[in-house]
């Protein structure tokens, strides 16, 4: 378990899936956290599940003053910030010939977007949490939950393929960026995880089947499995590792991405 005692985390997707499950890694290490998300019924739910150092408010990583607010009650609430995960996150299915530019801009504006303003004012928080606790008090880390999806290729997916590229040299750019603030930036890429985002796969048979051809270790992941690689890069066992993009995924990366078109022509037919 990753010695995370006395640090304060603020999650954007916190409620559900990974981000819960680093929430409760960061609990179980000693630190607190809040868990940011757009459902106020998840999230506060969430919390209270955690117990008293755990609080749930309301995020929305698409509105700057959403933001904003959500990590000055952070700062409010446990009197400062060390810690944050980047875990809000939507998908889409559709091929290049077909889908619209609206819906790929709407990608973006959460996946990649929404992590840039979420670091932008995580950022702020820690540098002045730093500041104030001078040369010895806690250091500060970011980790960005990436996907499988960043580096290999998704037949039908290409603006949730792109958007977390994108993430991938936001997060490397940022660890440059921040380093001399005593910031660390990384980002981790799961393969299939069962999560909200990812239920349609995981309940469908022929995507988990397609996924276990190209995963060497076997099987598909759990939250856990990721949380636990984010709880250490949150904690100062990883104080020499910035910008790097780790693959949690059994191994897929050395594979190749999915084929779930024979999956996406059954809820869009009309596609081509």
């Amino acid at each position: 378990m990753a010695d995370l005692q006395g640090r304060v985390g603020f999650i954007t997707g916190g409620g559900t899936g990974i981000g819960l499950a680093c929430a409760r890694e960061i609990v179980a290490g000693g630190g607190s956290v809040v868990l940011g998300g757009r459902r106020e019924e998840v999230v506060t739910r969430s919390a209270a599940e955690l117990g008293s150092r755990a609080l749930g408010v309301v995020c929305d990583v698409t509105d700057d003053a959403s933001v904003e607010k959500a990590v000055q009650a952070t700062v409010d609430a446990f009197g400062g910030l060390n810690l944050a995960v980047n875990c809000a996150g939507i998908g889409s299915i559709g091929s290049v010939l077909n889908s619209t530019a609206e819906e790929f801009a709407r990608i973006q504006a959460t996946n990649l977007t929404g992590v840039f303003r979420s670091m932008r004012a995580e950022a702020l928080a820690m540098r002045r949490s730093r500041s104030e606790s001078g040369p010895d008090g806690p250091t500060a880390s970011i980790v960005n939950i990436s996907s499988i999806a960043a580096t290999r290729t998704h037949r039908w997916m290409s603006a949730y393929c792109t958007s977390k590229a994108g993430l991938n040299m936001l997060t490397q750019c940022s660890a440059d960026d921040l380093g001399e603030h005593g910031i660390r930036v990384n980002a981790v890429g799961p393969s299939l995880v069962p999560t909200d985002i990812s239920a349609g796969l995981v309940n469908a048979e022929p995507a988990v089947e397609e996924y276990l051809r190209r995963i060497p270790a076997g099987r598909i992941g759990t939250t856990e499995d990721v949380a636990s690689m984010v709880a250490f890069l949150l904690s100062d066992a990883a104080s020499w590792i910035t910008g790097q993009c780790i693959g949690i995924d059994g191994g897929h990366d050395v594979r190749q991405g999915p084929d779930l078109v024979p999956l996406f022509r059954d809820l869009l037919p009309d596609e081509r």
